[in-house]
């Protein structure tokens, strides 16, 4: 038996047996009640939005596609059923101050009853009014004032006119006015005859005209005072038939809110208002040639509606908002214009609702990549949590950008929680950056990526794959299918110890299975349909990795799978693009000659290494010193490189393969080309885990099938990694007829035994290593290496100074 044997063919793949269901298929099973693997999230979801303090929000945190959102709007829907709905929310004119309208909250429902309510008081005052200023009464009272100052009219000017009759003078009313003028037996005397009187009877006639005068101008003066009082009467009168008009109308709609001081309130301005601007009322209805005119009477009237931005009337629960575009106008509500005569005018009725008003009394959905690509929407949205208040205002007044008057909305209290969705970057980034995140956002609910497989989770998975089936409305899965599922899940995460959460590429596959199933024609989907989906769906993606493969096979891309080569190993890469992930084999090849211990990185030296790469080289040189070199300084200068590659190399899971590629140039061993390596490598020599194991082997496989399968071709994986195996079964198949190999490795020394055949050697209780072992090799080699740098050295110590003069040339 080999000292290191391959894994055998069941390591590579956990299978699902289906005989350990007990159903035939998904149609027996019932819906599934639980949430699988996720308690941590789910314990998190039910506190955050249990409990009532300030900045106890939530932040769920998971990549895209593990059923975040339909985990959390089930838990909330259950949740919010139970709850009250919110109140109504409505903006109403405020008549001291129009433009800083009103904000009304009324339990659900009653906003619509306000408005309806005041649309029918404005509808019979309309009718009402006009009717009250056209009785007989109002016309006979009017008529009485009007008489009453024209009795004080013709009482003053009478009484006038018999005084300055006692005095032989006629009060003359003439077109451009009053005027006086003497008589004599009542006839006005004429002007010649007027300059033949004596000159002291002129002046007693002069005299007496301008006492007349005196006192024409005092009646005059009062009559505008009569007028002024006439007019107070009417004014008087008008707001009694008004009040008597509009009392009566408003008393009916405040017995339908005595519970509710702020809207007596606002009834009392009402009121007042339609009191104060009764003319507006008396107005015909103008025809629609009217135009302006009965533009204007309309916009008076729109100072007594309600805008109601929020109505709960049909809400059931607390309500659950998702804002798929949280732009800041579209959180926090805006104040629309519309044109009129060209300018732009607004009032109370264009204040429109955000987000945050719809979802206020309830719970608000946000994805945090959405909120965060949008200007200012973050911030709005932190002010709006710590005011605790919504405050509609435009960016421009915001920032301070425009200095026109607009409208001032009453703020409204913010009583929700909200539900942040998104990667865990974003969550780690926001709590170390932001300094008001960690107080606004108190609960994270972590996703988790994969559950524990077993035979408990294999039923419950089985029980959500019915589920989404009758949800999807898809035809049944019997239980080979269920099982290849299960076994495809391990795949997706890659560890055959555990499945997938990742509730999107479950869907998918379920998808994708049921259309090959029907287009065979089939009532239930069997194995074959998923695995067929499966390929397909690696078909559609692959095309990037066919070409790559076919420029290897092809020598474009030079890659040995048979042969030996000094200081040549084969690595292994993983590219990921979307959502498909595969292996590019890579040769690493490695040179050592005499030097001061430098360890040359060369893709680092060119910056085509990233840090983790470079990590991982300088690891190598510490593994080489504490081994080979404690009692003396390594004198070799290495390099090492990825052979044609022309873009960035990450990750440390060459290291391994790039450790044998040094330990082969330095021992002159050659390496076998039919073995590829991975793994990350320590200090202390031992072998630690990498990712994409299974893309790995899967593309070293292909190479070696595409050029012909000869049984000495395989891959070395870390040992630690073997849990995380669920290869393809044609590789498994290869495995089993001796066509292919894995083999798991612990330690540097059993992957250069594994690659050269050799020994690797072990040191004795005096620490000698034994001859033809790889170590014993390595040993030597640097050992000469040092005695050769010792020696040049020695050299040029015992050199005799050359000439100053002549010492160069």
């Amino acid at each position: 038996m080999s000292k290191h044997p391959p894994l055998p063919p069941q390591a590579l793949f956990q299978r699902c047996n289906p005989d350990d269901f007990d159903f035939t298929t998904t149609a027996d099973l019932n819906d599934l009640t639980e949430i699988i693997g996720q308690t941590r999230a789910f314990d998190a979801i039910k506190f955050g939005t249990s409990i009532r303090r300030d900045g106890y929000n939530l932040f769920v945190l998971g990549p895209p596609g593990m059923g975040k959102h339909t985990l959390v709007r089930q838990f909330l829907e259950n949740k919010a059923h139970d709850e009250s709905a919110p109140s109504d929310l409505c903006y109403v004119n405020n008549f001291q101050q129009p433009h800083k309208p009103k904000a009304l909250l009324l339990p659900p429902g009653r906003g619509t009853s306000l408005r309806k309510d005041m649309q029918q008081l404005i509808d019979e005052l309309r009718i009402a009014i006009p009717a009250a200023f056209e009785s007989d009464e109002y016309r006979s009272k009017t008529e009485t004032i009007q008489e009453e100052l024209n009795e004080r009219q013709e009482s003053a000017f009478q009484i006038l006119t018999e005084d300055a009759e006692k005095q032989s003078i006629a009060f003359l009313k003439t077109p451009g006015g009053f005027a006086f003028a003497p008589t004599h037996d009542d006839k006005v005397i004429e002007p010649e005859e007027y300059e033949k009187l004596p000159e002291n009877e002129k002046e007693r006639i002069e005299k007496l005209v301008d006492e007349l005068q005196d006192r024409l101008q005092k009646v005059i003066r009062q009559i505008p005072q009569w007028r002024k009082e006439k007019r107070e009467k009417i004014k008087k009168l008008n707001k009694e038939i008004t009040l008597l008009a509009v009392g009566n109308l408003i008393s009916d709609i405040r017995h339908c809110y005595t519970d509710f001081p702020s809207i007596l309130a606002y009834l009392e301005e009402v009121q007042q208002d339609v009191i104060d601007n009764v003319d507006d009322f008396r107005k015909k209805e103008e025809t629609p040639t009217a135009g302006t005119d009965s533009l204007n009477l309309e916009n008076a009237f729109r100072r007594y509606q309600v805008n109601i931005l929020v109505d709960h009337s049909e809400q059931k629960g607390a309500p659950i908002i998702y804002d798929d575009h949280p732009m800041y106008s579209n959180l926090v509500g805006r104040v629309e214009h519309i044109a009129q005569m060209g300018a732009l005018v607004t009032d109370f009725m264009l204040i429109k609702p955000g987000s945050l008003h719809q979802a206020n009394g309830g719970y608000l959905l946000v994805d945090v990549l959405k909120i965060l690509a949008q200007p200012f929407g973050w911030e709005g949205l932190k002010r709006a949590l710590n005011s605790r208040e919504i405050r509609i205002e435009s960016l421009g007044q915001m920032l301070s950008l425009v200095s026109t008057v607009s409208l001032e909305p009453e703020p409204v209290p913010l009583d929700l929680k909200i539900i942040l969705f998104g990667d865990r970057l974003f969550y780690y980034l926001l709590y170390e950056n932001d300094p008001e995140f960690s107080e606004l956002f108190k609960v994270a609910a972590d996703f988790e990526d994969s559950i524990d497989r077993n035979q408990e989770t294999n039923n419950l998975y089985a029980q959500l794959i019915g589920s989404l089936t009758r949800k999807e409305k898809l035809i049944p899965f019997d239980r080979y299918a269920v099982a290849r599922i299960i076994e495809q899940c391990s795949r997706v995460v890659g560890d055959s110890e555990k499945l997938s959460t990742h509730m999107q590429s479950l869907v998918d596959l379920l998808r994708e299975s049921e259309y090959w199933a029907q287009q065979a024609g089939k009532k239930s989907v069997d194995a074959s349909d998923i695995q067929q989906a499966i390929d397909t769906q690696i078909h559609r993606a692959d095309r990037l990795r066919q070409n790559m493969y076919e420029q290897i096979i092809r020598g474009t891309v030079l890659i040995d799978t048979s042969g030996e080569t000094v200081g040549q190993v084969n690595g292994l890469a993983v590219i990921e693009l979307g959502n498909f992930a595969f292996a590019q084999p890579a040769r690493i090849t490695a040179t050592t000659r005499l030097g001061e211990g430098e360890l040359i990185n060369i893709e680092r030296e060119v910056e085509l290494s990233g840090s983790i790469h470079s990590k991982g080289v300088l690891i190598l040189s510490s593994f080489l010193a504490e081994r080979f070199a404690k009692n003396h300084p390594l004198s070799l200068t290495a390099t090492l490189t990825f052979e044609q590659s022309y873009g960035m190399i990450e990750g440390d899971s060459a290291s391994v393969a790039e450790l044998c590629a040094l330990l082969s140039s330095l021992s002159n061993v050659p390496i076998k080309q039919s073995l590829a390596v991975t793994g990350s490598i320590n200090q202390l020599g031992q072998v630690q885990t990498i990712g994409g194991v299974n893309e790995k082997i899967e593309g070293f496989f292909d190479i070696c099938k595409a050029r012909g399968l000869t049984g000495e071709q395989g891959v070395l994986i870390p040992a630690t990694n073997v849990k995380h195996l669920m290869l393809r079964q044609d590789i498994v198949t290869a495995v089993s007829t001796g066509q292919f190999h894995v083999y798991s490795i612990e330690n540097a020394d059993q992957a250069i035994e594994l690659l050269t055949g050799m020994p690797a050697g072990v040191s004795d209780a005096q620490g000698k290593l034994p001859p033809e072992s790889i170590n014993y090799l390595v040993a030597t080699r640097l050992h000469e290496l040092f005695s050769i740098r010792e020696s040049t050295s020695r050299n040029k110590s015992s050199s005799p100074p050359r000439n100053k003069k002549y010492g160069r040339r």
